[in-house]
């Protein structure tokens, strides 16, 4: 599993995409939608350790018990969940990525079947937000301790309320209903109502929760995604103009080398894979929707950074810029959702995308259909079907790439 020489880039001009690998796209998200139809659309999340009702009542609201208990589900290489009390269940983050794969199928194939899966989950969406907030938003289905916060159950975050909102306005964009445009609009009053806002200056960083201080580089730049997005719909000054600092506030933090760290605070100074492409496909989003370039090279060095350290020559994604493993599916789902929504700006990231598709199809996915969690070495796996982690962010990262190419 060594990875010693970084992506380097083929030059193809107009590239003509192998059929046969259109097809391998095609059929992997099939595979990956008949596996989660027949799960009923529910699965295991990354960190829902605290959700085992034999073990939880040991952690006697102890950090650091709640925190070995997360981590130990986390990181344990074979799937405890069943012996400890976690179910399947239904995310949040999850409807919201299969939502937007429904939709990029039906624009690809123009077949109503996925046009017709994408309206009932949307529904289950505004029938699951998280209540008592002054608009749409959404939260996870167990507490979650990390290293900086205790979250509990429902409590909305600007990453999943923002990723949602996407999901949204796809659907008016595709759907023709203003009901999706209504839904995205009342997640930016929450956004703008309910999150603490951190000033800086001239910026502002839009906080990760209610009532907590947190500064996050992917939640403030997320958050000032949908803001800009809905802008260009709605033409609210007050949403393009919040984007507008909270872009401020993370393009003035990025370091030398063109990179980003995942927060500010000492304890949050790593530099992972597909943290950064939330904050480049946020940076991208809101340039598109807002026509304001003041941050194309902020944006485009931090994407040559990107490209450039976390990919290994076959495809493989890496987890850290300075290391290779573990190979994780949250990495290699959105490491093919950015390279198709840069490749209007990179000629080679479709290239890219499809080397990582290829890779991750022939060495992750189960004959199931399902997607691994990560894999440790080339004898070391963790198999466990993650459901928003991996199965619903690979399903729309598939139907991305087949619709590009």
């Amino acid at each position: 599993m060594a990875c010693t020489t970084a992506y380097v880039g083929e030059k193809h001009g107009d590239q003509v995409i192998p059929t046969a690998m259109k097809g391998r796209v095609l059929g992997s998200a099939i595979a990956l939608f008949d596996w989660l139809e027949e799960n009923d659309y529910r699965g295991y999340d990354t960190f829902d350790g605290l959700n085992a009702r034999y073990l939880r009542p040991f952690t006697f609201n102890s950090k650091f018990l709640r925190t070995a208990l997360q981590q130990g589900v986390r990181r344990f290489p074979l799937n405890l969940r069943p012996l400890i009390g976690i179910s399947k269940s239904h995310s949040t983050k999850a409807m919201g990525f299969l939502a937007r794969g429904f939709i990029r199928l039906y624009q690809a194939t123009g077949d109503l079947t996925w046009r017709d899966k994408a309206g009932p989950t949307l529904q289950w969406l505004i029938e699951n937000q998280s209540p008592g907030y002054s608009g749409a938003c959404w939260g996870n289905h167990f507490d979650y301790q990390s290293r900086s916060s205790y979250v509990p159950q429902g409590l909305p975050s600007v990453v999943w309320t923002s990723l949602i909102g996407h999901a949204f306005l796809d659907a008016f964009e595709n759907l023709n209903a203003d009901i999706f445009l209504h839904i995205a609009t009342s997640s930016c009053d929450h956004i703008v109502r309910d999150l603490p806002m951190f000033p800086h200056g001239q910026a502002l960083c839009i906080g990760y929760f209610p009532g907590q201080d947190l500064e996050i580089h992917n939640a403030n730049t997320l958050g000032a995604s949908l803001l800009a997005r809905t802008y260009s719909y709605t033409g609210s000054e007050a949403y393009r103009a919040l984007a507008e600092k909270a872009i401020l506030y993370t393009a003035q933090r990025q370091r030398a080398n063109s990179s980003w760290y995942y927060g500010e605070k000492e304890n949050l100074h790593w530099v992972d894979n597909f943290h950064t492409a939330y904050v480049l496909d946020s940076f991208k989003y809101y340039a598109d929707a807002t026509a304001d370039s003041q941050f194309e090279n902020v944006m485009m060095n931090g994407y040559a950074y990107w490209k450039n350290s976390f990919f290994c020559a076959d495809g493989r994604p890496k987890y850290y810029d300075r290391k290779v493993l573990p190979i994780d599916i949250q990495c290699c789902s959105q490491a093919i959702d950015t390279l198709v929504f840069f490749s209007d700006r990179d000629p080679e990231a479709l290239s890219l995308a499809l080397k990582v598709a290829r890779w991750t199809i022939a060495h992750m996915q189960d004959q199931a259909g399902y997607f691994y969690y990560r894999r440790y070495s080339p004898w070391l796996v963790n198999k466990t079907p993650m459901l928003h982690w991996g199965q619903a962010t690979m399903f729309c990262a598939l139907a991305a790439l087949y619709r590009a190419v």
